[in-house]
């Protein structure tokens, strides 16, 4: 039976007032309203109804006071353009809320977020995700000694070795495996000019991305034809490829691009600006797999990141570092991806009955 709001009822309801109509102990409200806690659905369905009735909204922030907890993670994020990290955004906030916990969002534009991760610091999150971005050694050795953890997403600390670094975890994509299957893929496809168009020249992921890739060229007895950097934006994409594309030199039969968003622009200055037809023309594989990647605009040959992976191991991490209590080393997880082939690459077969197919990857496995 539903009863309406308590007239004439004062403004400043506790959980006491709650518990006392709803019949249950304050400590029964509290699991109620903490996400995750074990309650009785009876129990549940009481306290709710006698919180509707009082008009009783719990304090998030009293609560965090009392607990030490305030359940929200701090997020940054950086290059909010690429396709790949609104997706991202979206995912880790969604499996993040399936653990009780919310999101801070900030926006940084540079490849490092001391500065960033010092604000957050003020607001008493519980853990920090850092996506595109990386924090100094310093900085790292302050969120460890304030037991607060740090992921990062889609990156990598450099200088691990250091002690302060030991206990930042990390979660990405195999982009090394990567890069080596993109090269065989487009020398067994009979490209012999192939370029790179490279990210951020200070990443960890174009650092692997490129390393793979030349070193799958070096198996395949041949190197680089031609290299620029797009710096992972759109409009830089579009000057790395009319570098490449000087008039009056020869150009590349193929290109690697460190990453879908950059493919995108390379495509697009290679049709509409300079008249080139892919592939007949010039074989594009990117590297991501971002839902615009199938479209029938592009249809993107590209190097799936295995994203709902990658956030399952970003919360597990998380979890896991908030429950350590001997506050032990951090961990990096590597996820095996898979080349997704599709029209923007050409197939020269060497012999005329000669088919090159794609190399079909195994199910993605973790690597710790």
């Amino acid at each position: 039976m539903k009863f309406g709001m308590i007239e004439g009822m004062k403004n400043n309801i506790t959980s006491i007032d709650v518990a006392r109509l709803a019949q249950v102990s304050q400590s029964a409200v509290s699991r109620t309203f903490t996400p995750g806690a074990s309650v009785a659905e009876a129990t549940r369905a009481k306290v709710l109804e006698a919180a509707l009735r009082l008009n009783y909204r719990p304090n998030a922030h009293a609560r965090s006071l009392i607990t030490g907890k305030s359940r929200i993670i701090g997020l940054v994020l950086s290059y909010l353009e690429n396709l790949f990290y609104p997706a991202a955004l979206q995912r880790l906030s969604e499996r993040l809320q399936k653990d009780g916990y919310h999101v801070l969002l900030f926006i940084n534009q540079t490849s490092n977020a001391d500065d960033l991760v010092t604000e957050i610091l003020q607001y008493h999150v519980d853990g920090i995700i850092l996506a595109a971005t990386t924090l100094s050694s310093d900085l790292a050795r302050n969120c460890a000694d304030a037991n607060i953890p740090v992921v990062l997403f889609n990156r990598v600390m450099g200088n691990s070795g250091s002690s302060n670094l030991q206990s930042v975890s990390s979660v990405r994509s195999d982009n090394l495996t990567g890069g080596k299957e993109i090269a065989n893929f487009l020398v067994k496809s009979g490209h012999q000019r192939i370029a790179y168009i490279a990210g951020n020249e200070e990443s960890s992921t174009n650092l692997e991305r490129e390393r793979g890739f030349r070193e799958g060229l070096s198996e395949n007895g041949t190197h680089i034809w031609g290299r620029a950097t797009g710096n992972y934006e759109f409009a830089q994409a579009r000057l790395a490829t009319l570098e490449l594309f000087k008039p009056g030199q020869e150009h590349p039969d193929a290109i690697f691009v460190a990453s879908d968003h950059m493919a995108f622009s390379v495509m697009d200055t290679l049709r509409f600006e300079l008249g080139l037809r892919i592939p007949e023309d010039v074989s594009v594989v990117g590297f991501d797999n971002v839902p615009q990647a199938e479209w029938g605009a592009y249809e993107l040959t590209t190097f799936n990141q295995p994203l709902d992976q990658m956030v399952e191991a970003t919360a597990s991490l998380l979890q896991e570092r908030l429950s350590d209590k001997e506050k032990s080393a951090g961990k990096n997880i590597v996820i095996s991806g898979e080349l997704i082939v599709r029209k923007s690459v050409k197939i020269i077969p060497e012999k005329p009955d000669q088919k090159v197919l794609a190399k079909s990857t195994p199910k993605p496995k973790i690597k710790t």
